[in-house]
Formats: C-alpha cells, sequence, structure tokens
C-alpha cells in the first residue's frame, strides 16, 4: 500500500489531460484541465467508502463533500478523512433527497454516485442538470424512460456522466481487448458473458455485521440485504448485467461502429432464496412465506447489428464459485475464461486447448504493464484503481468519458428488456438505439492510445 500511495502521490498516476484511457473523439466540448478536482460523495456505504478510500490516496482530489442518509456511514467517512489528514467537509443526508443541496455546492466539480440502484439514475440526472460531472455505479438505469433520461439530460445539457464499470479494467479482460484490437481471434462471432455469483449471504443477514449471513432482508437487515433482496422479490430479469456485458461490449464496438438489435430472455423457476431461508431459519420463519419472483438463472441472447450473439447468463441465487463466463469466439479462435483456456488455429496444437495465462502475458495490456503494482490494493484486484483514475482525469478536463452515457443506457437496457422478454414467455425485443444512428459515425473504442 505504501508504493502505491507514494507513485499517486508523486505522480497522481497520470499527467495533466491524460486519461487512463483515452477520452472519445465525440467529445461535446473541452475545457483546461484543472489541477485539482473537488469531488463530493452520494453514499458512502460499502461501495462508496472504497472510492473515498482510493480518493483519499491522491492529491490531484479533494473530497468536497458527502452524503448518505445511514449516520454510521457518514461517522466510518468522517473518519476515515480525519485518518488521512483532512478536514471533515460538508455532510448531507438528513433526508433523501438532502443530495440535492450537495449538487448545489459550488464547491463541487464531480460526484461519485453509490447508492441503492432505484437512486441511479435520478441522482446522476440531477447532478447533470447541476453541471456536475457524473459517476454512477451500477446498473444506471432500471427502466428503458430511465435510460432515455441519462442520454436526453447529457445532451440537453452537455454535462458528462461514466458508468464505473470496473471489470472492463480487469487485467485478463484488458488482454483480451488488446487481442482483439490485434486481430489475435480474427472476426468476431460470439460472446458469452454474464454474472454468476453466489449472493445469498449479500441478499441476507443477520443485522449484526455486513455479509454475515442471516435470513433477513429490508428494513430489519443491513447494508446491501436493506434493498437488494426486494430486486428479486419484485423484478424477474437481469437485474445486474453490466459486468459481463460492459468489456464484451466494448470489444464489440458497440455504439461506436455496432450496437444491439435484439434480445430474447428466460428465466428458471426461482428456488434458491427460498431454500436458503429454510435451511438458515427454518421452515416456519416468516420469510419462508416470501414468493420470489426472480428465477434463479436467466439466460438472455442479444443479436448486433454486425451479426454477433452475445450470451448473458445471471445466476446468483443458487450455491456456485464465482465467475463473469467469458467467452470471445473469432474465426481464428477462442478465450473462455472458466478453465482458463485459450485456442488459435495455427498456433495452438490442434484440437487442443493452450492454458491462456501465457497468452496473457504476452498481450498483457500497456496499462498494467505500468501500472499494475500500485493498483494491486485498490480493491477488486485493481480493477477499481484503473476505473477511478479514468473517471477523475475525464473529469479533469471536463471531456467524454471512455464509458458514457450511451453505454450506460445500452448496457442497463437489458434490464428492463428481459424483464419484457420473459413475461412475454421469450419474445423478442428490440433494443432502442440510444446515439439515434450515430453509432454508424463515432470511431471504436481505442484503449491503446496514450497508454505510454
Amino acid at each position: 500500500m505504501s508504493s502505491r500511495r507514494n507513485f499517486i502521490r508523486n505522480t497522481a498516476i497520470a499527467t495533466a489531460g491524460m486519461s487512463v484511457l483515452p477520452t472519445l473523439a465525440s467529445t461535446m466540448y473541452t475545457s483546461p484541465s484543472k489541477e485539482e478536482l473537488n469531488v463530493g460523495l452520494i453514499g458512502v456505504g460499502l461501495r462508496g467508502t472504497n472510492h473515498l478510500k482510493n480518493l483519499l490516496l491522491r492529491t490531484d482530489v479533494r473530497i468536497t463533500a458527502l452524503c448518505d442518509i445511514d449516520p454510521e456511514r457518514i461517522e466510518i467517512g468522517k473518519r476515515l478523512m480525519t485518518e488521512a489528514g483532512k478536514k471533515t467537509p460538508p455532510i448531507f443526508g438528513k433526508d433523501p433527497l438532502d443530495y440535492l443541496n450537495l449538487l448545489a455546492l459550488k464547491e463541487v466539480d464531480a460526484v461519485i454516485i453509490a447508492t441503492p440502484w432505484l437512486w441511479h439514475t435520478r441522482m446522476t440526472v440531477d447532478a447533470m442538470k447541476a453541471g456536475k460531472y457524473a459517476g454512477v455505479e451500477v446498473s444506471a438505469a432500471n427502466t428503458l424512460e430511465e435510460c432515455w433520461d441519462l442520454v436526453n439530460t447529457h445532451e440537453a445539457t452537455g454535462t458528462h456522466m461514466m458508468i464505473l464499470e470496473n471489470v472492463n479494467y480487469r487485467r485478463d479482460v484488458l488482454a483480451v481487448l488488446n487481442m482483439v484490437k490485434q486481430g489475435i481471434f480474427g472476426e468476431l462471432v460470439h460472446f458469452r458473458c454474464g454474472y454468476q455469483h453466489d449472493l445469498r449471504e449479500v441478499k441476507f443477514n443477520n443485522g449484526k455485521q455486513p455479509y454475515g449471513g442471516g435470513v433477513e432482508f429490508g428494513e430489519k437487515a443491513i447494508s446491501e440485504a436493506r434493498w437488494r433482496t426486494e430486486h428479486s422479490v419484485k423484478r424477474n430479469a437481469d437485474v445486474y448485467p453490466t459486468h459481463g456485458l460492459g468489456p464484451v461490449a466494448v470489444m464489440a464496438d458497440i455504439n461506436r461502429g455496432n450496437r444491439f438489435l435484439s434480445l430474447t430472455s428466460h428465466a428458471t423457476k426461482g428456488i434458491g432464496l427460498h431454500n436458503h431461508i429454510v435451511k438458515q431459519g427454518g421452515k416456519d420463519h416468516p420469510n419462508a412465506s416470501v414468493t420470489f419472483k426472480q428465477g434463479d438463472v436467466i439466460t438472455t441472447t442479444i443479436d448486433t447489428a454486425k451479426g454477433e450473439t452475445i450470451i448473458i447468463t445471471h445466476d446468483c441465487n443458487l450455491p456456485r464459485p464465482y465467475s463473469l463466463g467469458f467467452r470471445v469466439q473469432g474465426a481464428n479462435g477462442l478465450w473462455e475464461v472458466d478453465g482458463n483456456r485459450l485456442y488459435i488455429e495455427g498456433r495452438s496444437e490442434p484440437h487442443r486447448w493452450d492454458e491462456a495465462d501465457a497468452w496473457l502475458a504476452e498481450y498483457d495490456h500497456p496499462l498494467w504493464k505500468k501500472y499494475g503494482e500500485y493498483a494491486a490494493g485498490a480493491g477488486h484486484g485493481g480493477m477499481d484503481f484503473f476505473v477511478l483514475n479514468s473517471f477523475i482525469e475525464s473529469a479533469k478536463d471536463n471531456s467524454a468519458p471512455p464509458m458514457d452515457a450511451y453505454d450506460a443506457a445500452a448496457w442497463s437496457a437489458v434490464t428492463p428488456l428481459s424483464e419484457a422478454s420473459i413475461l412475454h414467455k421469450g419474445e423478442p425485443q428490440d433494443f432502442p438505439d440510444f446515439t439515434r444512428g450515430l453509432w454508424m459515425k463515432r470511431p471504436p473504442y481505442n484503449w491503446m492510445k496514450n497508454t505510454y
């Protein structure tokens, strides 16, 4: 941690104007880079606190406001500020709308939003209307109307927002992106991805410690169990698609020469959460009578304008090891994250998998080569280091981020569209074109530019 702190303090990671991921050519406007960015945090729960810790290691950021309606989380944030030798900034959270008073502060240039999902869009929209550069945690929207709200507000105000999808910066993901851009897989044909993560101890809690298990949710629980489980009660949809879809969308140049056309979704029966309650609390526990609407395994297939297919799997309510299930397949071969294996025709032994490690090391992304040792302590294997730096550098320049309002809308739209498809027994659902045709002209991601 000390080497990472010293590195950040000495170099601020990147020179002024250089984003860890380059800004896009479609920038609406640019202003001179700010030497120091004033940041307010809206939501300092577990995720927001992680962002706060990483921001406090930087000398080019000043925390100018904290907001949370939970007094215990505010106290944790204040303690972290004090331990870092910083003064306590103005505090907001007297009621759920107090964040609007934070947004009115002239001392806030940018905000990071890490609140329950139902607040993501409204807070991001209000931030853009207030002229604050907004970074929002995933997913960015819950409904198609909210997806359009993000796009329309960005276009109307000229203010930028970035979806803070950290998996796009995972080391193996960026190495595979590097291979994609160098044509190693050939013309792309098919992708698989998803969010496969046993979250039963996140969705239920005994109220004594975060992720402590138990069978309570809602007001009797703490942390994410207070709100996340309600989505499983009320929605039969892929409610968390972007960890898998974000990286794949970049590889497929979605919104930049390609776009999602339609999807179909199917859901299994939902027994996992009920079984967990009975096992942990007994068949007579009050929550054993709750009916969970969400299917345990939800499978979505997307068609793209370039003719690829993408299969997304949501699997969070059954016992299983963690996996995002990545598969990237082209005319010349494929990579599969499960099994850590890769095959390239003409370079691999015919009909036999290679272990992926050597390939991933050979095509390690320049970002990780240069900054990997300093990212290691940032959280989620270093991904948080890169996504946060990209947000900060883009906000300092007031330039378009690498994952913008159009991406936030397209990736998040999987939730309402999957819900509609499941409701209508797998009926195809058309994706809105959130770029209004500009996907045909927007240049592809260039994630290799300015990385040295």
